[in-house]
């Protein structure tokens, strides 16, 4: 098995919720990762730093998964949705390196000739990004979602290759 997956927290830990993702990050146990899984996933917290973020993507993965914390619509604070942006409708021409979204990183490693084939975004619907470090309520409490997302997420990416070595 060589396919690689960087998973990685993004957002401000001074925006109160906007730290969600970095929050998440924080508190994943990689242990509780399939052996078989575990050595092929890298763990990261790159909060704010989306250049950063784009050159790590440069090294060679096969798969993204970002947790963030973004606007839903109308959702409730706390809510956590999983979802595969649209990575081909990304203009990397218009993208401005001083934001960090997920469209702003994946623009910036299109625009430096890289790509990363799959990208899965779990996000959360922050209650407030007023100033201020730490996490409201319902949105502390989707951590644990958050997490068990992560594993769905690690277990539809790694299954084809898990069932593929089984034979």
């Amino acid at each position: 098995m060589s396919q690689r997956t960087l998973v990685a927290g993004i957002g401000n830990i001074f925006l109160g919720d906007d730290g969600f993702g970095v929050e998440v990050i924080n508190h994943i146990d990689t242990w509780a990762f399939p052996a078989a899984i575990r050595q092929h996933v890298t763990v990261a917290d790159f909060g704010i730093r989306g250049v950063h973020l784009a050159y790590e993507l440069l090294e060679g993965y096969d798969a993204l998964v970002l947790l963030d914390a973004m606007p839903l619509g109308d959702e409730p604070a706390g809510t956590v949705v999983t979802f595969e942006p649209d990575v081909d409708s990304i203009d990397s021409a218009t993208v401005d390196a001083h934001s960090m979204s997920p469209a702003v990183v994946l623009g910036l490693l299109s625009g430096m000739g890289g790509n990363v084939p799959k990208v899965v975004v779990i996000g959360c619907q922050p209650q407030s990004i007023d100033e201020g470090i730490g996490l409201s309520q319902p949105v502390s409490a989707a951590m644990a979602p958050a997490v068990d997302a992560l594993h769905q997420v690690l277990a539809d990416i790694y299954s084809p290759v898990q069932k593929a070595l089984r034979q």
